[in-house]
């Protein structure tokens, strides 16, 4: 079964209403980016990076996956499927994808800040400087903010070089290490690119450019994989 390797950035999970950091213009309440999601914003007003991350949660609670992160979950059926994903939701698991490596952390998760292997999964949209891990230190977002190394990187570099299929979809590939990723692919990998706006890459690998919105894209992609691949669903 041929491996089909998805890199999903914020334009994935634009559809279901998960605002980004482009649609606030690098603002949230008046304040700067840098203010809420920093090791620097923590340690200056952790507070108010919870209340950042509260309303953050509390908004994917509301959210669905939408056609997109289902279609992706349905090639399963046909590829060995492994999405490495920008975003922090969980709509991609909640579509029924299996194979999900999440670069920037996860919003439903949370951690120690005296034990970063103590991550604890989240059924409430709500944390504060009350809420301590087992050791009594406070937990903070389970999030790779701003400044922070990226630890799943060497991972998702792995994944990347036995993709016999790539699809990058809805990420302007400026943010890194993860743009980087692109550098891991191996060179006769077919790679399908997937956004309304037409990204500037600077690669001497050939790239098939769908400029559609996630879903759209990926539902005329999902026809051109069956019909190029001899793999049938079981």
């Amino acid at each position: 079964m041929k491996k089909l390797v998805v890199l999903s950035g914020a334009g994935m999970s634009a559809e279901s209403g998960i605002r980004t950091f482009r649609d606030m213009d690098g603002l949230w309440n008046q304040y700067d980016i840098m203010e809420v999601a920093s090791p620097e914003a923590w340690h200056k007003n952790p507070e108010l990076v919870h209340q950042f991350y509260n309303e953050r949660r509390k908004q994917l609670f509301e959210c669905s996956p939408n056609r997109g992160h289902q279609i992706l979950a349905e090639l399963e059926g046909y590829f060995d499927v492994e999405i490495i994903t920008q975003n922090v939701d969980d709509l991609h698991e909640r579509s029924g994808s299996t194979k999900v490596l999440h670069l920037h952390g996860e919003l439903k998760k949370a951690r120690s800040t005296v034990d970063s292997s103590l991550v604890y999964n989240l059924d409430h949209w709500e944390l504060s400087l009350e809420d301590k891990c087992e050791k009594g230190s406070p937990l903070r977002p389970h999030i790779v903010w701003f400044g922070e190394a990226v630890p799943a990187i060497q991972k998702a570099s792995k994944i990347v070089s036995q993709a016999d299929i790539f699809i990058i979809i809805g990420t302007s590939l400026n943010v890194y290490p993860a743009a980087g990723l692109l550098d891991f692919v191996p060179f006769n990998t077919k790679i399908y690119l997937i956004d309304p706006n037409q990204p500037s890459i600077k690669t001497n690998k050939r790239v098939t450019f769908i400029l559609e919105k996630a879903s759209t894209g990926l539902e005329n992609l999902f026809n051109i994989l069956l019909k190029e691949s001899s793999y049938k669903q079981e």
